[in-house]
């Protein structure tokens, strides 16, 4: 799989992405946390973060990932790409390339949370609210 930089006319198709695999995984966010988050992401979040992205044969994107300081802020696959190694190939090049080291996972998203446990990361705290006082707790995991 190639992991490729993203350019801002992405900031669309990445967001549906988002979108999907929030549905898929995050049974626990309402219709109304997602209208409150896609303005967030596509405006603050995807800007604030270094993107790459992987796509399919036909050129859509499969996932993405977004690190900042060292830290894992975003890891989105479609739905239908799970399972295929996308997601995989798109940590292991944010740890490889891009020093990513830390991440913050739903605990409420129990494949997420295997998913990093399986790759190598341990929980070392949580917190009871994400970042934007809302009611999901975060696990906070390092390598």
């Amino acid at each position: 799989m190639i992991v490729e930089s993203v350019l801002p006319e992405y900031y669309a198709e990445m967001l549906a992405v988002w979108e999907n695999s929030v549905r898929a995984t995050h049974d626990f966010i309402t219709e109304e946390d997602i209208e409150f988050f896609k303005p967030i992401i596509i405006e603050q979040a995807f800007p604030a973060v270094t993107l790459r992205c992987i796509k399919s044969e036909s050129g859509s994107i499969l996932g993405f990932v977004g690190v900042h300081d060292a830290k894992v802020e975003m890891l989105f696959v479609l739905n239908e790409a799970r399972g295929l190694g996308v997601g995989t190939a798109l940590l292991q090049y944010a740890i490889e390339q891009l020093a990513a080291a830390k991440v913050d996972v739903n605990e409420q998203n129990p494949l997420a949370v295997g998913f990093y446990q399986h790759m190598g990361f341990k929980v070392i705290s949580r917190s009871p609210i994400d970042d934007m006082g809302k009611p999901f707790p975060i696990l906070h995991m390092e390598l």
